[in-house]
């Protein structure tokens, strides 16, 4: 799978390394255990624009049910409809460096071609600023 990234920095809070004091197996990614873990303190740290965002689909603004911070070994992605196989993630701007979007690019195709499921990237800014037009492209990629 994708190298995971440090987590540094708004937007890249959902990556993790071994400086995190994650238990770590042979292949270096973390113990399932350890990631159900991180996944539950990501929950109770999120983004302003995660925070928005699960508000409303926790009041079903958009049907059907998402999970938050889901984990899928050996990452954690933001929201996770398991119904439609549809992973959504919400983009700060450290998402625009190179690095960090090489990474997206292969953890996106990893856990596509592992796990079956598509993506809707959506920018935390547009999420902040306009949360139902936000809204509106889910249920886009639902339809």
């Amino acid at each position: 799978p994708a190298e995971p990234l440090s987590a540094s920095g708004a937007g890249g809070r959902h990556a993790f390394s071994a400086s995190e004091g994650m238990n770590h197996h042979h292949d270096d990614s973390p113990s399932r255990f350890s990631l159900v873990h991180f996944a539950r303190a990501m929950r109770r740290e999120p983004t302003r624009s995660e925070a928005m965002l699960w508000e409303a689909l926790r009041r079903r603004a958009v049907d059907p049910r998402f999970r938050r911070q889901h984990p899928m070994h050996p990452f954690v992605v933001d929201f996770y409809c398991p119904s439609y196989r549809l992973v959504v993630e919400v983009d700060g701007s450290v998402h625009d460096e190179p690095e960090v979007a090489a990474h997206d690019v292969a953890r996106h195709a990893w856990l596509e071609a592992t796990f079956g499921v598509r993506f809707l990237r959506l920018p935390a800014a547009l999420v902040e600023r306009d949360l139902a037009a936000a809204l509106a492209q889910i249920r886009a990629v639902l339809q």
